[in-house]
């Protein structure tokens, strides 16, 4: 290919950005070639996802030039970006829930006619079209609350092509995607590119860079490690430039004995806000020494069916016993104190308070305990010891963290912290919701470890996970979540990703 500056959809050089106390970019240089897939990969806080919200005109450098299609530009605002034909989808979809598909897409380009009325039926007209011409078809009408998350990521996608991008940033696009679904949506970017698009995708899946991208650029602590020809490097290769030493990518997990029932869930059900049946007659058991998976896309009843276990959410019937001790609809303290601990799929929501520091963060538990109280006061030098202790313990950084804020992390050292702290509390069962999602390849591999130390020394585990991947890595049995029903259970050494993507669509094995 001809690396003329004219090839060049997007040249960002010796960029640089300071925030308080970090340095989040380090004279960073990268050049995106018209009409390719250009991946970004990178650990946690190595500043890939800073990069780009530069490029976007969320953040405004401290150093540094860009250059857009080979001429020099000032991007202030996403509105700049906008202009310069950049686009951005998030990997939290901003979208509107009670609005149509096509009202969302329209926002703030809308279509009028007579006295400023909107003229929905041309703008879902165009929509429709724009839809077909780039294998995206959605129905317009359809209201975002009602549809799976793979349109919702469509009509993100929509969004921005409506608005005429060449250049579309997608973070961790797959996310939240079945296999048959990152399938179908791998054939929509190689459309784009047909078409002259240029994309750019933050992501950690190293087998999807191979798959879909033309060159990866890999970034660590802020600095640029180099460009590659992703056809010319191994998965290893790339994960090895990510982190600076050679990492094994397989997961060991060792053969040990099942023993007795810790949790048994029987014919559990739970409504939503709204009233709507989300857990429906749900039974299954966990024991120790195993890891227990329950796979399912996203809005199928997960989040209520472990708010449920926790405490968090009153369930309409059924059983939640731990050891034989019925907690159902009990106060998540005395679920705790039952013996469950939770790694929440929120982390920011439900598992840190981010304006205090690690050191209150690691004790939110036991405060009230000793060695960290007495007669109510607070008793500073054995939190900061213990804090010092799980951070090297778990390889938390940076090391001095004790008395940094929790919201100064990035979201692998955050999980880091919650994962130690909810060990730490030795429970007889613990909840690990997407403990990995939005995480690196090292910090994945770190909660791997951790996970499977804890199912080594007889622990019982309840994994609930949208990552095939990771379902396969730590599973002893998958149980698949359909429309808040248990559709199957299944060995995942009799299985694959296919026959569980399926059943998690809703389809059945024939």
């Amino acid at each position: 290919m001809n690396n003329s500056p004219n090839n060049y959809a997007v040249e960002m050089t010796g960029i640089t950005k300071i925030f308080p106390r970090v340095t989040a970019l380090d004279n960073v240089d990268l050049k995106v070639e018209k009409g390719t897939v250009h991946a970004l990969l990178g650990e946690n806080g190595a500043g890939k996802s800073t990069l780009m919200k530069i490029l976007y005109g969320l953040y405004n450098q401290d150093g540094g030039q860009i250059k857009i299609n080979g001429k020099e530009t000032i991007i202030s605002d996403p509105k700049d970006a906008l202009n310069n034909g950049i686009g951005m989808v998030h990997q939290h979809f901003m979208l509107v829930e009670n609005f149509t598909i096509g009202e969302n897409i329209a926002l703030g380009q809308e279509i009028t006619k007579g006295f400023a009325k909107l003229n929905m039926a041309e703008t879902n007209k165009q929509i429709t079209a724009l839809g077909k011409q780039f294998g995206l078809e959605v129905n317009p009408k359809d209201y975002i609350q009602d549809i799976p998350v793979a349109i919702q990521q469509r009509t993100e996608i929509l969004k921005a092509l409506y608005r005429g991008v060449d250049i579309l940033i997608l973070d961790e696009p797959t996310a939240v995607l079945t296999p048959q679904e990152i399938e179908s949506f791998f054939v929509t970017l190689k459309s784009l590119v047909e078409a002259g698009k240029t994309i750019i995708i933050i992501t950690h899946k190293l087998k999807e860079i191979k798959a879909i991208a033309d060159k990866c650029t890999v970034l660590r602590l802020g600095k640029l490690v180099g460009t590659v020809d992703v056809k010319d490097v191994t998965e290893n290769d790339l994960a090895s430039m990510m982190v600076g030493y050679d990492i094994d990518l397989n997961v060991d997990k060792e053969e040990i004995p099942v023993t007795e029932e810790v949790l048994k869930v029987e014919n559990l059900t739970v409504k939503d806000f709204r009233g709507v049946e989300k857990v429906k007659d749900f039974s299954f058991n966990v024991k120790k020494g195993e890891i227990l998976a329950i796979a399912g896309i996203s809005g199928n009843g997960q989040d209520e069916l472990i708010e449920a276990i926790t405490g968090l959410a009153q369930s309409e019937s059924g059983q939640v016993l731990i050891k034989g001790v019925d907690v159902a609809n009990q106060r998540p303290a005395q679920v705790r104190q039952a013996g469950i601990a939770t790694i929440h799929e929120d982390r920011h929501k439900r598992g840190l308070v981010l304006d205090f520091s690690v050191a209150e963060n690691f004790i939110l538990e036991s405060y009230d305990q000793e060695p960290f109280s007495k007669n109510g006061i607070l008793k500073w030098p054995e939190i900061f010891k213990y804090s010092d202790e799980k951070i090297e313990e778990f390889d938390i950084r940076p090391r001095g963290a004790t008395k940094i804020m929790a919201s100064n992390l990035s979201g692998g050292n955050q999980q880091k912290v919650i994962i130690a702290r909810e060990i730490d509390q030795n429970p007889e069962l613990l909840i690990a919701c997407q403990p990995t999602r939005g995480l690196d390849v090292g910090a994945i591999h770190s909660v791997y470890e951790a996970l499977l130390r804890e199912r080594s020394k007889g622990k019982a585990i309840l994994l609930v996970s949208l990552e095939l991947e990771e379902v396969f890595a730590l599973a002893d049995r998958i149980i698949v979540m359909y429309d808040g029903k248990n559709v199957a259970e299944l060995d995942p050494r009799k299985t694959d990703d296919k026959e569980i993507g399926l059943l998690m669509a809703g389809g059945k094995n024939e």
